[in-house]
């Protein structure tokens, strides 16, 4: 018989909603409990049929815990669990730009015995990139390309009409950590790849809004002793949440099963 994976999944957005979706009916996976705040917990048991919906994470009766819904969730949530040596994965990778957050991470997994991993989400090379910085990085570039509209809410509103645009537009270059801590849901990869690579504040992002493009288009350029390379991703959007690459959830179902797979690549 195989054993079963018992998951807490934290968050039932677009992104928790299409996880459950795919892991439905998986043999080794079971999403046992669903975490959702107080307000929204009669709207996840309508979603959710057949799961148990909370408000916090339960002490006992769960494997795994996998967050989905941002950096308050990682505080309220994900810390207490990795305590209490319970492992965690996180896909609010951008979350780590808040200072102190990725140190409180480990400590808590220190503490608790455990792990906590982060999900590359809608970037790869992932793995080539921490790879090169163990024989030394120089430069490590991020562009981020996606449509207009999935920057409506951002500072990239500020003093443009983002529906008027015509050509590629500028909307931020700087940092890893100022991307991230100003566009938190468009910039988890921006994250993803500074700590993989260069660090938060040695990583150099760019955020274009481009009318031409109806896809989230991703671009890593990296260059160190191991030589160089350039990967360009062109990802389409989650239909539930144009922010979000339908990548992301694809990259969290793959850590999820690589937890309980006989042989992971």
């Amino acid at each position: 018989m195989t054993a079963i994976t018992r998951i807490a999944l934290v968050g039932c957005g677009a992104i928790g909603t299409a996880v459950l979706e795919l892991l439905r009916g998986d043999p080794a996976l079971r999403v046992t409990v669903v975490v959702v705040p107080v307000e929204g917990m009669a709207a996840a048991k309508k979603a959710v049929p057949g799961a148990q919906v909370l408000s916090m994470v339960p002490v006992a009766g769960i494997d795994l815990v996998v967050e989905t819904a941002g950096h308050a969730a990682i505080e309220e949530h994900v810390l207490p669990a990795l305590a209490r040596g319970t492992p965690c994965v996180v896909a609010s990778v951008g979350a780590l730009s808040a200072a102190g957050l990725a140190e409180k991470l480990e400590a808590a997994a220190v503490a608790g015995r455990t792990q906590v991993q982060l999900i590359p989400g809608a970037i790869g090379a992932i793995d080539a990139l921490a790879a090169a910085r163990i024989g030394g990085l120089d430069n490590v570039r991020y562009t981020g390309r996606k449509p207009p509209k999935a920057w409506k809410g951002t500072p990239a509103e500020q003093g443009r009409d983002l529906d008027a645009l015509t050509q590629a537009t500028v909307i931020f270059e700087g940092s890893a950590r100022e991307a991230a801590l100003l566009y938190p849901k468009n910039a988890n990869v921006a994250a993803t790849v500074s700590l993989a690579g260069l660090g938060l504040d040695k990583t150099q992002v760019r955020l274009i809004a481009d009318p031409a493009t109806a896809e989230n288009v991703h671009t890593v350029e990296a260059e160190g002793a191991f030589g160089s390379f350039e990967l360009t991703m062109r990802n389409k959007p989650l239909a539930a949440n144009p922010k979000t690459s339908a990548l992301t959830v694809y990259s969290a179902v793959r850590a999820l099963r690589n937890r309980v797979a006989p042989l992971v690549i």
